[in-house]
């Protein structure tokens, strides 16, 4: 039985260090004519529901055509704008991923609010990008329900042996354990982001933890072995 596990990347994968205002605050300015941006929390929102925030802040109708074009041009200066914060990958990521790339039984997949092209900008600048051949982006207007069955679908579609008891979603907003759940997965929740184990713990996820721990502790949880 093939183990499928879902990441999210902010807070999970990777920090930005909030680069990616900088980012959204130069693509404000070519739509709106705003640089600044009202406050507001988008840990745990698709970059959709974020474009739409930024519009309706600024009192503007968001029509697909305003939304999208939001979106593209955040895109287009994400890239620039990710070397302007101390980012970096998380603890433990990277070791996991790579026993994980040498494992057979067993794959990762993204499951993020990120846009595809918002995506790979953060996993190519971080050094990531090599770990996920595949995923589920929020490039369209839907919740993340609906973009963890897209994900679960398509892995589905190319994988045998696969279920719902063997499928994981981690990460690190109460959106994340919620999505998880709406499929039936088993789901993950690590304090490495903004919401505390406290807060996530609130929320009844399959495993909540502070941070990613070191691989034996993660394989044996899911039952696989270390190597």
């Amino acid at each position: 039985m093939t183990t499928v596990l879902f990441w999210d990347i902010d807070g999970t994968l990777l920090t930005t260090g909030g680069a990616g205002i900088f980012a959204w605050k130069k693509a404000s300015q070519k739509v709106i004519g705003k640089k600044t941006l009202p406050s507001f929390q988008t840990a745990g929102l698709t970059d959709v529901q974020i474009a739409i925030k930024i519009l309706e802040l600024n009192r503007i109708k968001p029509i697909f055509s305003k939304v999208k074009s939001l979106l593209k041009h955040y895109e287009d200066f994400l890239p620039s704008s990710l070397p302007k914060k101390k980012g970096g990958v998380l603890k433990n990521v990277k070791v996991i991923l790579d026993q994980i790339s040498k494992k057979n039984d067993i794959i990762s997949v993204l499951l993020t609010g990120n846009t595809q092209a918002g995506a790979r900008s953060k996993l190519n600048y971080y050094g990531l990008s090599n770990y996920f051949s595949s995923g589920a982006f929020a490039d369209k207007f839907e919740d993340r329900t609906s973009i963890a069955w897209r994900a679960f679908n398509l892995v589905r579609k190319s994988t045998e042996n696969i279920s719902l008891e063997n499928t994981f979603v981690i990460g690190d907003t109460p959106h994340d354990i919620y999505c998880g759940k709406s499929i039936g997965a088993k789901t993950i929740a690590i304090a490495s982001g903004p919401f505390s184990k406290d807060q996530l713990a609130e929320h009844q996820p399959w495993w909540v933890i502070p941070e990613l721990p070191n691989p034996s502790i993660f394989f044996h949880k899911i039952n696989l072995p270390k190597s």
